[in-house]
C-alpha cells in the first residue's frame, strides 16, 4: 500500500478506536503503517495536523439533515453529530480540542448557521456554538463514563448521561432557538 494522507488518517482512526486519543502519535501511526515516523511528515506536517485530519474525518461522517423546519434540522444535526462522535473512542475530546484550536478544515456548524440565517434566527453563530458545545460536552461525559464503567471504576447504575438526557438537552436548546426566532 502506498503511503497517503488517507492511509495515515485511517491508521490514526484505528489507533484512536482501539487505544484512545493519548496513543495517537506520529510514531504509533508510522508503526501501524510499517514505515518510519519521518515518512509521515511529507503528508502530515505534525501531530496537531494529524489530529485535526482525524477530527475532520470524523466530522465528515455526520449526516447533513434535510428539511426546512429549523427545530427538526437542529435536532437531527445534533443527533447525527452525537452518533458520529460515539462511533469513535475519545472523539468528542479530539473534535473539541481541534475546534478550540482552530485546526481542521471541517466546520460542523456551517450548515446550521446557513439555515438559521436564512430563517432570520438571531445570532446563528452563537446558536450553533451553544449546540456544538452541548453535544461535545455531553458525548465527552458519555465516553468518559463508559470508559470508567469498563475499567470498573464506577458502576453502570452511576451512568447518567444517556440518550434521554441528550434528547432533553437538545429539546431545551431548540425551544430556546424557536423562542428567539418568534
Amino acid at each position: 500500500m502506498a503511503l497517503s494522507s488517507e492511509a495515515i488518517v485511517d491508521a490514526g482512526i484505528r489507533i484512536l478506536d482501539e487505544y484512545g486519543l493519548a496513543d495517537v502519535s506520529m510514531r504509533r501511526v508510522a508503526d501501524a503503517l510499517g514505515v518510519q515516523a519521518g515518512a509521515l511528515y511529507y503528508h502530515v506536517p505534525n501531530k496537531q495536523s494529524l489530529l485535526a485530519a482525524v477530527s475532520d474525518e470524523i466530522l465528515r461522517s455526520v449526516e447533513v439533515p434535510s428539511g426546512a423546519n429549523v427545530a427538526e434540522w437542529l435536532t437531527a444535526w445534533a443527533g447525527g453529530l452525537r452518533r458520529a462522535l460515539l462511533a469513535h473512542r475519545d472523539a468528542a475530546e479530539l473534535v473539541a480540542s481541534a475546534h478550540a484550536l482552530g485546526l481542521g478544515a471541517v466546520d460542523p456548524c456551517e450548515g446550521g448557521r446557513a439555515i438559521l440565517e436564512a430563517r432570520g434566527v438571531p445570532e446563528p453563530d452563537a446558536t450553533m456554538a451553544a449546540l456544538l458545545h452541548f453535544v461535545l460536552g455531553h458525548v465527552n461525559e458519555e465516553q468518559t463514563t463508559s470508559q470508567m464503567v469498563a475499567l470498573g471504576v464506577i458502576e453502570e447504575s452511576a451512568h447518567r448521561a444517556g440518550e434521554d438526557h441528550f434528547a432533553w438537552g437538545v429539546t431545551l436548546l431548540v425551544r430556546g432557538v424557536q423562542t428567539q426566532a418568534a
